[in-house]
């Protein structure tokens, strides 16, 4: 196996709180109002990426946003000193105080779309950073996104950072959330597949109860904006029905990696098409499509986005055979663990192994091991290239769990985002981080 796919997670906030903002994502309106632990929530994460790393896997972490945004409340006309400016937007609304302290940075696979250099004409790796413009408390993020992701991978010999998309509903695009990328081995040339949720400028089927946070219109700029050829490149829509069930993102009923496709039997509409132009374009590559369909039979819609089997990390062990990195709800689903134990007994399944995490505190909110992580495929040379120092060794995880246990609290309710005393919490913790991780002055404070 040559190449690399390196997973970078976000490390998760200290203003980890439930407030129901994502409409669509049942799992985080069902536990709004409910107290969270920040601490534990960003001790799992931390968790799941020391494991991954000591399977031999490369794994990166991603620095949490300033929150609360007070950069944005003062846009918003609210002035005085920080208290104030807390006080004053409570008063207004706590609703946009929550917004505007969401910990939903966390989940780095909306932080962008990342094409690697064997695709690109450039032969650089491309970054698109997402807008997220379907939802407020995300669509703040783009900025300090980009700053991190160039803080990161700042060679220009190697990467290349494109600005978000522009911020209208017709170019909403949620990242690599919505993308999957076929191919043999890492470095080789292959398929990347674009889901979308609706067409903004074609007539066609859409979701009615949830709403279609991805365009084609998106997907298509964004394979422009990274080079790719159109014999390189599939889109798909969501299937209507499965975004009306919860679906939010691709992510949460299909998973890839490699030559292998590990999918719902409803994913996708018109699924049969999308699966033979993925076929014939891998074949021109010399490539085969390894197909693994959940009948709906086995595992309902609703089955899924209990679980979140989907949101699962598909990855290549050192050995060249894979393995699943699940929630621990994909073990107390009776129809998901019996699929799940007969897909490793069968012969022919190219999932070898399974492993379960607890991320209770991630998954009452909504996202999983794959909402954590954004996948980047590199050469070596390219992974040498990498910011070291965001990079997972034992070491750096003793120091972020030292630093975790040192900053966070561990009970936090949203009417606790106006507390002053929080905010000097997070400003020091944050200081301090910029220096474990050498990423520079990524944030809009001064200490």
């Amino acid at each position: 196996m040559s190449g690399i796919e390196a997973n970078f997670d976000g490390l998760v906030g200290m203003t980890h709180h439930y407030a129901g903002l994502s409409m669509g994502n049942e799992a985080s309106m069902n536990h709004r109002g409910q107290e969270s632990n920040p601490r534990r929530a960003a001790l799992q994460g931390l968790l799941k990426m020391k494991a991954l790393s000591d399977m031999g896997l490369v794994q990166g972490i991603l620095p949490p946003q300033q929150r609360p945004n007070l950069p944005a409340l003062r846009q918003l006309g609210f002035t005085g000193n920080d208290e104030q400016v807390l006080s004053k937007a409570a008063r207004y609304s706590p609703l946009l105080l929550s917004n505007l302290s969401s910990a939903s940075a966390m989940w780095t696979a909306n932080a962008a779309t990342v094409s690697p250099s064997a695709d690109s004409a450039d032969r650089r790796v491309h970054f698109t950073v997402a807008n997220l413009n379907n939802k407020l408390h995300r669509s703040l993020e783009s900025v300090t996104t980009s700053q991190i992701l160039k803080a990161v991978f700042s060679d220009q010999n190697y990467f290349v950072h494109h600005d978000p998309l522009p911020q209208h509903a017709d170019w909403g695009d949620e990242g690599a959330a919505n993308h999957n990328r076929f191919c043999g081995e890492y470095d080789e040339a292959g398929v990347q597949l674009f889901v979308y949720g609706r067409s903004a400028f074609q007539y066609g089927i859409t979701s009615e109860h949830y709403p279609a946070r991805q365009t084609l219109e998106a997907s298509q700029a964004i394979a422009r904006l990274h080079q790719l050829e159109e014999t390189q490149i599939v889109f798909a829509q969501q299937n209507p029905i499965a975004i009306d069930s919860g679906v939010f993102h691709n992510d949460v009923i299909a998973v890839s990696n490699r030559n292998v496709f590990f999918y719902h039997e409803q994913a996708f509409l018109n699924q049969q098409s999308v699966l033979a132009e993925l076929k014939e374009k891998l074949a021109h590559l010399e490539q085969k499509l390894i197909t693994i369909e959940v009948p709906a039979s086995q595992v309902t819609i609703q089955d899924t986005v209990r679980s979140y089997l989907f949101n699962s990390q598909l990855l290549s062990q050192p050995d060249g055979s894979m393995m699943l990195i699940l929630p621990e709800e994909c073990r107390q689903n009776a129809n998901v663990s019996a699929y799940l134990q007969s897909l490793v007994a069968s012969e022919n399944s190219p999932i070898s192994k399974l492993h379960f995490f607890d991320l209770r505190e991630s998954m009452r909110n909504g996202g999983g091991p794959a909402c954590l992580r954004l996948r980047v495929a590199m050469k070596e040379k390219e992974l040498a290239a990498v910011n070291p120092a965001v990079l997972m060794t034992p070491e750096l995880y003793l120091r972020l769990t030292d630093w975790v246990e040192r900053h966070y609290r561990d009970s936090l309710y949203a009417d606790d985002l106006a507390d002053p005393q929080l905010l000097t919490e997070v400003y020091f913790a944050l200081d301090e981080l910029t220096q474990i991780l050498d990423i520079g002055s990524v944030y809009e404070f001064q200490r």
